[in-house]
């Protein structure tokens, strides 16, 4: 575009010593929403005019120190009369482009740079998948992510928790490039949160977090299901359940529900979809004894494992040996259970274990027979 021809030459009064460009205008990159400064470096100008014009838009900008677009975001400047300045404030995606920068010289002397705008990477959310999907285990769900900007933004997904994605029900990979995610026959362990990355090469690189609930029943797994105690001691019974969405869990003794009181202490801990249920029952008595049920219950159904606590004598102290020195046809009372040690006349030692049965010990002068809760020394 071509402002200055020969016939303006007489109204600027050109001289014999023509100017001319001391170095090109550069290729300048901004971001979107950014200032941006362009220059033009002329030598010897004297009362030549300079001219900016955005040749994209086959507009004129300026015309000397004047302003001519009525963009208020343009503006120019000089300094010394020889560098002459463009300013664009607060860039637009349509201020991309060349800038030509002209002089009425007699040809008319130009030369253009090009102001590359660069617009950070946006995620649009009415395009995307919304921000928490629910879906029944062993299904198949897609997440979508769509983003603009310039350059085209690359969009990659990963797991906020770092463990990799399952492609293909094959391959797990740290992260994975595309528009679509496609998780086929989806497992509670591939539950949590997926970001979607955008970037571009403009700051800031931008995500959408992703929420994807994998819903399943409740099912419960006891590590044991028999559990012997004393009376008078406390003992403790655990169940482990896995339910999405969140189950009520709780425990059930004689159809009627546990409660945490001076009897019972249920406690509960939860990690993610895992709860571990724990029921201590204090200072146990008969009636404690029986089967008790810890039952997960959410809004797919309910199951229920078994525990039966069942009591057990404690165990009684070992006995201790007992000496018994006799003579010979000497009868010695021996208690049920009692270890002794037998010394008979001939001073040769036995040791027996008293049962209830009749019992026939050694000859060779030690006891000859067991009668009842009575040993005979022959």
């Amino acid at each position: 575009m071509y402002i200055f021809s020969y016939e303006y030459s007489e109204y600027f009064n050109t001289l014999s010593d023509k100017p001319m460009f001391a170095e090109p205008i550069p290729n300048v990159t901004v971001a979107l929403g950014r200032d941006v400064n362009l220059p033009c470096v002329i030598e010897n100008l004297g009362t030549y005019k300079v001219v900016w014009i955005h040749v994209g838009r086959q507009m004129l900008v300026s015309v000397h120190k004047h302003v001519v677009t009525k963009i208020p975001r343009f503006s120019v400047s000089n300094d010394n009369h020889k560098t002459w300045l463009l300013h664009i404030r607060s860039v637009e995606r349509n201020d991309r482009g060349y800038y030509m920068c002209q002089v009425n010289t007699e040809p008319m002397m130009s030369q253009v740079g090009f102001l590359e705008v660069v617009v950070p990477p946006n995620i649009l959310d009415s395009m995307s998948t919304s921000s928490t999907v629910a879906v029944r285990e062993h299904q198949n769900v897609t997440l979508t992510c769509k983003a603009e900007g310039y350059p085209t933004p690359k969009l990659k997904w990963k797991r906020e928790d770092n463990q990799g994605i399952l492609v293909d029900r094959r391959t797990k990979v740290n992260t994975y490039e595309g528009k679509q995610l496609n998780l086929t026959k989806i497992t509670r362990s591939e539950m949590g949160v997926y970001l979607c990355i955008a970037s571009n090469g403009v700051p800031p690189t931008v995500s959408k977090r992703i929420i994807v609930d994998v819903e399943f029943l409740p099912m419960i797994w006891v590590p044991n299901q028999l559990v012997g105690a004393p009376a008078g001691t406390n003992v403790t019974i655990d169940c482990h359940t896995e339910a999405h969405p969140r189950a009520i869990s709780y425990w059930m003794f004689n159809n009627s529900m546990v409660l945490s009181s001076d009897k019972y202490s249920a406690d509960i801990k939860e990690n993610s979809y895992r709860t571990q249920m724990r029921l201590t029952i204090k200072n146990l008595q008969p009636g404690d004894f029986g089967n008790y049920r810890c039952i997960s219950k959410n809004s797919l159904g309910e199951t229920e494992g078994s525990i039966r606590l069942y009591e057990f004598l404690k165990p009684s102290v070992p006995p201790k040996a007992t000496e018994i020195k006799s003579s010979a046809n000497k009868e010695v009372d021996v208690y049920v259970g009692v270890c002794v040690y037998i010394r008979s006349g001939c001073n040769k030692r036995a040791r027996i274990e008293y049962t209830n049965t009749r019992t026939r010990l050694d000859d060779g002068g030690r006891a000859r027979r067991c009668n009842r809760k009575r040993l005979v020394f022959g």
